[in-house]
Protein backbone atom coordinates (compact mmCIF):
# COMPACT_ATOMS: atom_id res chain seq x y z
CA UNK A 1 0.00 0.00 0.00
CA UNK A 2 1.27 3.29 -0.92
CA UNK A 3 0.92 5.62 1.78
CA UNK A 4 0.46 9.53 2.03
CA UNK A 5 0.71 11.93 5.16
CA UNK A 6 -2.93 12.33 6.63
CA UNK A 7 -4.08 8.77 5.96
CA UNK A 8 -6.16 7.12 8.93
CA UNK A 9 -5.33 3.46 9.17
CA UNK A 10 -6.88 0.76 11.93
CA UNK A 11 -5.95 -2.29 13.07
CA UNK A 12 -7.51 -5.23 11.61
CA UNK A 13 -7.85 -7.21 14.92
CA UNK A 14 -8.12 -4.69 17.26
CA UNK A 15 -9.18 -1.03 18.23
CA UNK A 16 -5.79 0.87 16.73
CA UNK A 17 -6.24 3.83 14.48
CA UNK A 18 -2.94 5.40 13.63
CA UNK A 19 -2.21 8.04 11.26
CA UNK A 20 0.45 8.80 9.00
CA UNK A 21 2.49 11.56 9.54
CA UNK A 22 5.58 10.79 7.03
CA UNK A 23 5.81 8.29 4.60
CA UNK A 24 8.81 6.63 1.82
CA UNK A 25 8.03 6.88 -1.68
CA UNK A 26 6.86 3.12 -3.06
CA UNK A 27 5.12 0.69 -1.55
CA UNK A 28 5.08 -0.40 2.26
CA UNK A 29 3.26 -3.32 4.29
CA UNK A 30 2.03 -1.88 7.21
CA UNK A 31 0.70 -4.09 10.11
CA UNK A 32 -0.96 -4.24 13.67
CA UNK A 33 -0.79 -7.69 15.42
CA UNK A 34 0.88 -8.90 12.55
CA UNK A 35 -2.25 -8.39 10.42
CA UNK A 36 -2.21 -6.09 7.60
CA UNK A 37 -4.33 -2.32 8.11
CA UNK A 38 -7.76 -1.51 6.76
CA UNK A 39 -8.43 2.44 5.51
CA UNK A 40 -10.63 3.93 8.40
CA UNK A 41 -13.51 3.88 6.27
CA UNK A 42 -13.25 -0.23 5.90
CA UNK A 43 -14.99 -2.92 8.32
CA UNK A 44 -12.08 -4.90 9.35
CA UNK A 45 -12.31 -8.88 9.10
CA UNK A 46 -12.65 -10.99 12.31
CA UNK A 47 -9.03 -12.25 13.27
CA UNK A 48 -6.39 -12.22 16.37
CA UNK A 49 -3.24 -10.43 16.97
CA UNK A 50 -0.69 -12.89 15.51
CA UNK A 51 1.86 -14.79 17.75
CA UNK A 52 5.23 -12.29 18.06
CA UNK A 53 3.55 -9.16 17.26
CA UNK A 54 1.76 -9.23 20.66
CA UNK A 55 2.00 -5.52 22.13
CA UNK A 56 0.19 -2.01 22.48
CA UNK A 57 -0.39 1.14 21.24
CA UNK A 58 -0.45 4.37 23.56
CA UNK A 59 -2.45 7.23 22.84
CA UNK A 60 -0.81 10.25 21.31
CA UNK A 61 2.86 8.46 20.48
CA UNK A 62 4.74 8.55 17.75
CA UNK A 63 5.93 5.34 16.33
CA UNK A 64 8.91 5.43 13.60
CA UNK A 65 11.19 2.91 11.71
CA UNK A 66 15.05 2.54 12.06
CA UNK A 67 15.52 5.27 9.69
CA UNK A 68 12.78 7.41 10.36
CA UNK A 69 11.33 7.52 6.84
CA UNK A 70 8.20 6.06 8.48
CA UNK A 71 6.35 7.42 10.92
CA UNK A 72 3.06 6.79 12.95
CA UNK A 73 0.46 9.10 15.18
CA UNK A 74 -1.60 6.99 17.53
CA UNK A 75 -5.01 8.26 17.40
CA UNK A 76 -6.74 5.45 19.06
CA UNK A 77 -4.80 2.98 21.44
CA UNK A 78 -5.12 -0.52 21.52
CA UNK A 79 -3.48 -4.07 21.51
CA UNK A 80 -0.83 -5.76 18.42
CA UNK A 81 2.72 -3.93 17.91
CA UNK A 82 2.97 -1.69 14.21
CA UNK A 83 5.26 -3.19 11.70
CA UNK A 84 6.49 -1.77 8.32
CA UNK A 85 7.57 -4.56 6.02
CA UNK A 86 7.52 -6.90 9.04
CA UNK A 87 9.84 -4.61 10.91
CA UNK A 88 8.51 -3.26 14.57
CA UNK A 89 7.86 -0.05 14.69
CA UNK A 90 9.89 1.81 17.73
CA UNK A 91 8.53 4.74 20.28
CA UNK A 92 9.65 7.91 18.74
CA UNK A 93 12.07 9.38 21.57
CA UNK A 94 10.97 12.86 22.67
CA UNK A 95 13.71 15.84 21.65
CA UNK A 96 15.52 17.53 24.69
CA UNK A 97 14.65 21.11 25.50
CA UNK A 98 17.78 23.20 25.78
CA UNK A 99 18.61 24.11 29.34
CA UNK A 100 17.33 27.62 30.47
CA UNK A 101 20.25 27.93 32.83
Amino acid sequence: MELKPGTRLRSAVGSTEVVVIRAPAGDVAVTIGGVPVVGIDETPPAGAVQAGSEGSTLLGKRYVNGDQTVELLCSKPGDGALAVDGVPLELKEAKPLPSSD
